[in-house]
C-alpha cells in the first residue's frame, strides 16, 4: 500500500507544544507584573512550582488534544474547551503545588494568571484553527476519504464535506449499488464490489459507510473488514432522517452498543439560570441607557407619520404562550399588521421606519420583554400568532423552536434567514437553524450570535425590511 505521509499528524504536536509555551510565558509575565505591584516573590524562582505548572499542562493537553485534531469544531465550542482546560489546569496545579511545597502565590495573582491564560489560549486556538482552514483551502493537510452509500444520509454527508474546503476532506471515491446514485457525486467509482480493489490501489485515509446495517448487515461487515485490512479509518454513519439533528453519545448495555440522545442544554437548571442572569444584566444596562435612543427615535417616528411610538403585537413565546412583543413603530398604522409580513418595498413602511429596520434599532424595546422574562437576548425570533398557527401545520418540528424562550436575535437571523419568507423552504430552513440552536446551546454561542448581530447591523442587511 502507498504511503500516505502528508505530515498532517505533526500539526497536533506543534500546536500542543505552543500550548505548553503559552502557559509558561503567560505565567512568567503575570508573575513578573505582580512583583512590580507587590513585594518580591521568591516563589517565582521555585523549580517545583514550574514543575507543577508544566505537569498540569501536559495532563490537560492529553485530555484536550482533540481540539487540534477534530476537523469540524465551531469557534464557540473551541472557546468552551479553552475554559474547561483552564479550570482543569487550575485544579491540578493547585493540588500539585500543595504537595510539592507552600508557595507564596496570592489568589489575586493566580486569578490574574488564569484570566490572561484563558483569553490568550482561546484566541490562540480560534486563530490557529483559522490558519489550518486556510492551509487546507490551499490543498494541504487533507484527508482522502471514500463514501459508501448514496442514500439520503450519504448525500447529506457528501454535501457537508464539500460545503467547506476548510474541513480538509477530499472525496476520492463514492460507491453505491444503485446506478441512479452516480449523479450524487462526480467521484462515483462503482458498486460496493469495487471498494476493495479501489482501496488497494489508491491512497485512502478514511472510509465513511452510510449503508443501512438493518438492510445490509453483510455489506457493512465487509466494509469494516476492508478498512481493517488496508489500515483505513472506518466511520459508520447512522441512518437518521434529514430532520434529526440531535447529538447522540455512544453507550452500551453489556456488549450491546446503544445511542443515547443528549438532552437540550437549557434543560439543565444551571444553564438556564446562567442564561437568565446574563439576560437580566444585559437588559438592565440596555434599559438604563435607553433614553439616549428612545428620545431621538421617538422624534423621528412622530415626524414620519401620525401614531404611537411603540408597536405592540401578540407573538408566540415559550411553550407556545402568547405575549405582548414591543417594537418601535416602523409602519403607518394599518389593519393588516397582525397578519401580513413586511415585504421588500412595503408601502406601509415609512422612510424612517426603513432605517430602523435595516439597523435593527426597531427591536431595541424588546429588552423590556427580556427584562420581564418573556424573551431572551438570543433565541428563535418570535413569530406572529397567525404564523405559528399556519406553520405548525406545515412544518415538521416547528413547535420545537418554542421549547426555549424567543430572542431579540437568533442563529437563523445571523445565518441569513431573517425578514420575509416568500417560500415554505425559507421558513423550514429558519426552523432548522432554530432547533439546532436549542440542541447545541452554549454561552459562547450566544456571544458569537450577539457579535455577528452587531456586525450585521453596522454593515446593513439586505433582508432587513
Amino acid at each position: 500500500m502507498k504511503s500516505k505521509g502528508r505530515y498532517g499528524h505533526f500539526v497536533k504536536w506543534i500546536f500542543s507544544i505552543i500550548d505548553l509555551l503559552i502557559v509558561n510565558v503567560v505565567f512568567l509575565a503575570s508573575m513578573l507584573w505582580s512583583r512590580g505591584t507587590s513585594p518580591a516573590n521568591d516563589a517565582l524562582y521555585e523549580r517545583p512550582m514550574w514543575l507543577a505548572l508544566n505537569v498540569a499542562m501536559v495532563v490537560c493537553i492529553y485530555f484536550f488534544n482533540d481540539v487540534h485534531e477534530r476537523r469540524v469544531f465551531y469557534a464557540d465550542k473551541v472557546v468552551g474547551q479553552a475554559l474547561k482546560l483552564t479550570l482543569t489546569h487550575a485544579g491540578i496545579f493547585v493540588t500539585l503545588s500543595s504537595f510539592l511545597g507552600p508557595f507564596d502565590l496570592p489568589w489575586r495573582h493566580m486569578l490574574l494568571f488564569y484570566t490572561i491564560f484563558f483569553i490568550v489560549l482561546a484566541l490562540w486556538w480560534v486563530t490557529s484553527r483559522q490558519f489550518v482552514k486556510l492551509y487546507r483551502n490551499k490543498g494541504f493537510n487533507f484527508k482522502r476519504v471514500i463514501v459508501i452509500g448514496g442514500g439520503t444520509v450519504g448525500v447529506r454527508l457528501i454535501n457537508e464535506m464539500l460545503g467547506d474546503q476548510g474541513y480538509g476532506y477530499h472525496i476520492v471515491g463514492f460507491f453505491d449499488n444503485n446506478p441512479k446514485a452516480r449523479s450524487a457525486s462526480a467521484a462515483y467509482q462503482g458498486t460496493l464490489d469495487d471498494v476493495e480493489q479501489f482501496v488497494k490501489t489508491h491512497q485512502v485515509d478514511e472510509m465513511f459507510c452510510a449503508v443501512p446495517d438493518i438492510e445490509d448487515n453483510q455489506n457493512v461487515s465487509r466494509m469494516i473488514r476492508i478498512a481493517d485490512n488496508n489500515a483505513v479509518d472506518f466511520y459508520y454513519v447512522p441512518q437518521f432522517g434529514r430532520t434529526v439533528t440531535r447529538q447522540f453519545e455512544l453507550q452500551s448495555v453489556g456488549d450491546v452498543p446503544i445511542l443515547a440522545v443528549h438532552p437540550y442544554p437549557l434543560k439543565n437548571p444551571i444553564n438556564r439560570l446562567f442564561k437568565r442572569a446574563f439576560d437580566l444584566v444585559f437588559s438592565t444596562i440596555a434599559l438604563i441607557l435607553s433614553p439616549l435612543v428612545i428620545i431621538p427615535v421617538a422624534i423621528g417616528i412622530k415626524l414620519s407619520s401620525p401614531g404611537p411610538i411603540f408597536f405592540v403585537q401578540k407573538r408566540t413565546g415559550y411553550r407556545g404562550q402568547a405575549f405582548n412583543c414591543y417594537k418601535f413603530r416602523t409602519m403607518r398604522e394599518n389593519k393588516d399588521s397582525d397578519t401580513k409580513q413586511a415585504t421588500k418595498g412595503d408601502p406601509r413602511v415609512t422612510r424612517f421606519g426603513n432605517f430602523l429596520r435595516r439597523s435593527s434599532i426597531d427591536e431595541l424595546p424588546q429588552f423590556y420583554n427580556v427584562w420581564r422574562g418573556e424573551m431572551s437576548i438570543v433565541g428563535p425570533r418570535p413569530h406572529m400568532v397567525a404564523q405559528t398557527e399556519m406553520y405548525s401545520e406545515l412544518i415538521d418540528k416547528y413547535m420545537l423552536r418554542h421549547t426555549i424562550k424567543p430572542g431579540i436575535t437568533g442563529w437563523a437571523q445571523v445565518r441569513g434567514f431573517r425578514g420575509q419568507t416568500e417560500e415554505l423552504w425559507q421558513m423550514e430552513k429558519r426552523v432548522e437553524y432554530d432547533v439546532w440552536y436549542a440542541e447545541n446551546w452554549t454561552f459562547f454561542l450566544d456571544l458569537k450570535i450577539i457579535f455577528r448581530t452587531v456586525w450585521n447591523a453596522i454593515k446593513g442587511e439586505d433582508n432587513a425590511y
